[in-house]
């Protein structure tokens, strides 16, 4: 479940555009508009993730207590289609990853987020995705039920390495940000009928903390705008992209290279000036760029040039 910030004062649709409009002209070149979310139903985004078999789609998914499916969006913030999930609830998902494996296009849907840290175990539903962008109803192809080590965490960030059979999550409020991992198809006996136990890989390094201003005036702000939202891996797994309140970070992978290893190092750390609630992002289809949005109605969303 997200934090709340203090609301913005209430804004007629027109008037938000316009005055996102006006923040795109005066952002850094790495931030511009693609569009606006107008549909009253993507009010709390928080996950997002580029079709792989559909051009100009981006799948979207509300934060928890909202109905257990997720939304086909265009580029400009149009909704398309929405494709209910059966069997399952909306606990509290938080992040939304597409990937292809043995040919087969898929969505993965993380019900990881534990804001009170009472949960015992968490999923990850892993549905195909739909040949037709319609209205549709499916079930999940597998899901995995797993818990942490040593105790709950709060995840809000989770991306897929298809081809390193690898789900990776990162926790949200400790600081440094911890890295865990879990198989993405899980084979027999691996849980004899128990959860999986997330595995450890390390902590991310160079998550942006707030300068010495910010955090005298407002260190319980400062904290939370430093705590990881959402993460994305480039289709051709060059970088692992992450979002905090704050900043875009970009972790570039060498080759050979296995996660935990990209991101001890710094990373490349880009400002976000004008996204509130920032909680959802993805790369998009071709590598070259990324999209945002966040818990917001109308929703901005973001394209970012990294």
């Amino acid at each position: 479940m997200p934090v709340r910030f203090r609301p913005l004062l209430p804004l007629a649709a027109t008037g938000l555009a316009a005055t996102l409009l006006a923040a795109a002209c005066s952002a850094p070149p790495f931030t511009q508009l693609s569009g606006l979310m107008l549909d009253a139903e993507l009010d709390e985004v928080s996950g997002l993730a580029a079709s792989h078999r559909h051009a100009d789609t981006l799948w979207m998914l509300n934060d928890g207590g909202n109905e257990a499916r997720v939304y086909a969006v265009s580029h400009r913030g149009g909704k398309i289609a929405t494709l209910d999930i059966a069997g399952v609830d909306n606990t509290d998902w938080e992040d939304i990853a597409t990937f292809e494996l043995d040919g087969r296009h898929y969505l993965l849907v993380a019900d990881t987020g534990d804001n009170g840290g009472l949960r015992k175990t968490l999923q990850l539903h892993v549905v195909p995705e739909p040949d037709a962008l319609a209205d549709a109803t499916v079930a999940p192809a597998w899901s995995i039920v797993f818990s942490w080590p040593g105790g709950a965490r709060d995840c809000e960030a989770v991306a897929v390495d298809a081809a390193g059979n690898q789900v990776l999550l990162i926790s949200k409020k400790r600081q440094p940000p911890e890295l865990f991992a879990l198989p993405l198809r899980p084979v027999a006996g691996d849980d004899d009928g128990e959860p999986l136990v997330a595995t450890r890989l390390g902590e991310l390094a160079g998550v942006p903390q707030g300068d010495e201003e910010e955090v005298r005036a407002n260190p319980e702000m400062a904290r939370l705008r430093s705590q990881v939202t959402a993460a994305d891996i480039a289709r051709d797994r060059h970088a692992m992209a992450v979002l905090t309140y704050r900043d875009v970070l970009i972790y570039p992978r060498r080759a050979r290279e296995g996660w935990a290893q990209a991101l001890a190092r710094k990373p490349e750390v880009h400002p976000l000036p004008w996204l509130p609630q920032g909680e959802a992002l993805g790369w998009s289809d071709d590598n070259r760029a990324l999209y945002a949005s966040g818990e917001l109605s109308p929703a901005p969303l973001l394209h970012l040039n990294p």
